[in-house]
């Protein structure tokens, strides 16, 4: 059947109808690696495997498998789907999606460039950007990208090299229009000899919410440990972009060494991508309901959910934030403070984490079960204070992932510690 006729949904469940990676005709399900390393039938096939890895030119019909570092086929089978998910033409996966992102950037960027990222970001990747590129003499500016002022002035540098940002950020939930980003960036990039590449970390959102490459991004990241893998058993990261990056990314992974373990790649593939679709449109429902519950609540002080149209770019999520079947998906993951500060917080927080059933303390997210935390204690805490307190990171800010437990259950757990606040 021609991919245009079949949708995503569906082909999450089913996959391509035929792989380099394997013979489907007689396997309902796709097989699992189970070896490090590969039988060669020569020498010379031996020599021929080498040559072909990661160079588009040498490459031929089927590929050589040779050693588990440089490719496998259950992470093949797992790469076409990725790229399917996203729109891309080919996706490289790793151990995690931290290996993604540092691949990614130590790929694209030399000694004397520089990363423009949006001000609000993952914590790791704010540690990445702003602790360890500067040691290979690359710089980064943390601004704000919804500013064209700020963006222009970046632009202006003949020294950036990438414009990275979060479809959704973590924790605040702002969004960045990629398009007006995408023009600007190819504007500047017309006047230079070198390209300023513009990658999107998509974890938040996910492929079934937004997929960055079809707004304009030349990369987009998943920490495949969250929503795609959705269970909370596996870990791993991927990068999916156009065909021409892929020598390069591939050739990244196997020098640093992030690979995704088969056994993680096929729990992914057949458990995670399949029922991805379902889990999400799950939680987002809930989500919604969890959104205006809190919103009304007069213990709270404010909700941040892009499915809210208090949420300052409403107009601007109902544009992005689109399944690939065209409706409106405004996400599972909720932002909210208490009345009372942190105090309040940690008491509400904390009783949450002794008493409810349905909610836990644990960082992640996008997983089956629902998740609380605190970005400012927890997976921001080694962002600098200054910078905390400009995004409004601070240590009242509830950070909330939505499962798929019974939406009563989840608002009675939240309505008990309430009470006690």
């Amino acid at each position: 059947m021609s991919k245009k006729k079949l949708c995503p949904r569906s082909r999450s469940i089913h996959g391509p109808s035929s792989s380099k990676a394997w013979e489907f005709s007689h396997h309902l399900v796709p097989p699992m690696t189970a070896s490090t390393t590969f039988r060669l039938k020569s020498l010379k096939r031996g020599a021929q495997g080498f040559s072909s890895f990661a160079n588009l030119d040498a490459q031929g019909d089927e590929p050589i498998w040779i050693y588990d570092r440089l490719d496998e086929p259950t992470t093949l089978m797992l790469e076409e789907q990725l790229a399917v998910m996203e729109s891309g033409e080919c996706a490289v996966a790793f151990s995690t999606g931290m290996g993604a992102i540092s691949a990614t950037l130590m790929s694209l960027l030399g000694a004397g460039q520089k990363v423009v990222a949006h001000r609000t970001l993952y914590g790791c990747t704010d540690s990445l950007l702003t602790n360890w590129l500067p040691r290979y003499n690359i710089a980064s500016s943390l601004i704000n990208l919804n500013s064209d002022a700020e963006l222009d002035r970046e632009l202006a540098d003949p020294d950036t090299g990438v414009v990275y940002f979060e479809s959704l950020s973590n924790p605040m939930l702002e969004l960045i229009d990629i398009e007006r980003v995408a023009r600007k960036v190819r504007q500047a990039g017309a006047k230079r000899r070198k390209p300023i590449y513009i990658v999107v970390d998509n974890t938040f959102a996910t492929p079934w919410a937004m997929r960055p490459l079809e707004w304009g991004a030349d990369f987009t990241i998943q920490s495949l440990t969250k929503n795609i893998s959705g269970f909370g058993t596996e870990m791993g990261g991927a990068v999916i972009t156009r065909r021409q990056h892929e020598p390069l990314l591939k050739l990244a992974r196997k020098d640093f060494g992030a690979i995704i373990h088969p056994s993680s790649a096929w729990h992914i593939l057949v458990f995670g991508i399949s029922t991805q679709s379902m889990r999400f449109e799950q939680q987002q429902r809930t989500a919604q309901k969890i959104a205006s519950f809190l919103e009304k609540h007069p213990k709270v002080q404010g909700v941040t959910y892009p499915g809210l149209k208090s949420h300052p770019q409403h107009k601007l999520a109902r544009r992005l934030l689109r399944s690939p079947e065209g409706e409106f998906c405004p996400g599972t993951m909720i932002s909210f403070r208490l009345k009372g500060g942190p105090k309040k917080c940690e008491k509400f927080v904390d009783d949450l984490a002794k008493n409810s059933y349905t909610i836990t303390l644990a960082v992640s997210l996008g997983l089956v079960k629902t998740l609380i935390e605190v970005p400012g204690f927890m997976t921001h805490s080694g962002v600098p204070a200054e910078r905390r307190d400009e995004s409004q990171i601070d240590p009242s800010l509830i950070r909330l992932s939505v499962g798929i437990e019974n939406n009563k259950d989840l608002l009675s757990d939240l309505e008990a510690a309430l009470k006690k606040i």
